[in-house]
């Protein structure tokens, strides 16, 4: 049995800004000159999803400015993801459950970069992302 899932262009942009921001914030936590390569993993993570969450995130979101800082990116990153899980929640657990392990896959492949283990920047960041994903 499928089940249809509505989602307005404003929650689409909710769940862009979430998962593409999560990337951005392990992007900016990673260490100097690594950046890049932390981005280029997170994209391809997230541009390999499938179903719903895969339609949906095919495509980063235009025309949002996350800001100048690690932290105003994060004041706006950490709501989206936990607004995310709650709206995709309500509608279809198994779609909240696919976005959820999308961006935990996406914050992974990021945090793999240094062949072991992360940064500790890089897993503080993970930590974060994680604990706003379960705050629904």
């Amino acid at each position: 049995m499928t089940i249809a899932i509505s989602l307005t262009d404003q929650d689409k942009l909710t769940l862009r800004v979430a998962a593409w921001g999560a990337v951005s914030l392990m992007s900016a936590a990673g260490a100097t000159g690594s950046a890049h390569r932390v981005a280029t993993e997170g994209s391809i993570a997230l541009t390999s999803a499938t179903g719903l969450v895969g339609h949906v995130l095919a495509k980063a979101p235009k025309g949002v400015k996350y800001g100048r800082t690690v932290a105003t990116l994060a004041d706006q990153v950490l709501p989206a993801l936990t607004e995310s899980m709650r709206l995709l929640n309500q509608q279809d657990p198994a779609e909240a459950a696919n976005f959820r392990g999308t961006v935990l896959v996406a914050v992974d492949a990021a945090a793999q970069i240094h062949k072991g283990t992360p940064s500790p920047a890089l897993a503080d960041m993970a930590r974060k992302i994680t604990a706003a994903l379960d705050a629904a």
